[in-house]
């Protein structure tokens, strides 16, 4: 096996999610890279666009942030705020929507705090806030979701519920008034969750060559059913190759 570091096996994790026809709502840094990823290894008919309004860029070089110049080269159109969140909201467009999000908090049912840690009006921490975070997670119908796997994470109560993901789980999304959808996939250094149909509670999928179910459930606050994990493939040389060589080859988000 080719040596490769978690976060090249993150990035590995989620474009594979991608496929041909998905438009990505790709953000800044891992999420970025993974769309990029994704778009030259094994969906090249997948669209990106931008909150700056970006739809469809080339992307020779990665860009650092989606302000950045390079997120416009060649770009299908470039348009505004307002284009990139009438792509999303869309009947038609939006249905192919996935999105791609972080957060400083998660719960068992994929509800994302990116606001405080601690009291709202005397926080520990506070964070940027929802950003375009909550409209995606409230919008389109699939998320993935980047987290490092560490119990002040992937906690029992968030300190702020900033974007929703099941809420409070089966049909708590339609009973809110939300579209169907929220977060498909939770993408770790060690693993990758995925949620229930019915229940809409996260469960384990898959754990990383090397990495146990048990290290896993000693860095989260709530219990998880591990009872479908499977070890998750390795990037294989040819991922490996496009993501260092293609992708990122001055190794600036890896």
């Amino acid at each position: 096996m080719e040596k490769y570091i978690l976060r090249e096996m993150m990035t590995i994790a989620a474009a594979r999610e991608i496929k041909n026809g998905d438009i990505v709502f790709g953000g800044t840094g891992i999420s970025m890279l993974a769309a990029m990823a994704a778009k030259n290894i094994n969906a090249p008919e997948s669209v990106m666009f931008f909150e700056t309004g970006a739809i469809d860029s080339k992307l020779d070089e990665i860009p650092l942030a989606v302000a950045d110049s390079r997120v416009m080269y060649l770009a299908a159109t470039n348009g505004g705020l307002f284009d990139a969140f009438t792509t999303m909201q869309n009947p038609i467009t939006g249905r192919h929507v996935i999105g791609i999000l972080g957060a400083a908090q998660i719960d068992l049912y994929g509800n994302l705090n990116t606001t405080v840690i601690g009291n709202y009006v005397k926080p520990k921490t506070r964070f940027s806030g929802s950003g375009g975070g909550c409209d995606v997670a409230s919008f389109v119908p699939r998320c993935i979701i980047f987290m490092q796997q560490e119990k002040k994470r992937f906690v029992k109560k968030l300190d702020y519920l900033t974007s929703p993901g099941h809420l409070d789980g089966a049909d708590g999304r339609r009973k809110t008034g939300l579209r169907e959808g929220g977060p498909t996939v939770v993408i770790t250094n060690m693993a990758v969750f995925r949620f229930d149909g019915l229940t809409k509670r996260m469960y384990l999928a898959g754990y990383y060559p090397g990495i146990t179910v048990q290290q896993i459930l000693e860095n989260m606050e709530f219990a998880v059913d591990v009872s479908h994990a499977a070890e998750v493939a390795p990037p294989t040389p040819e991922e490996l190759k496009i993501l260092r060589e293609k992708c990122d080859p001055q190794r600036l988000i890896l």
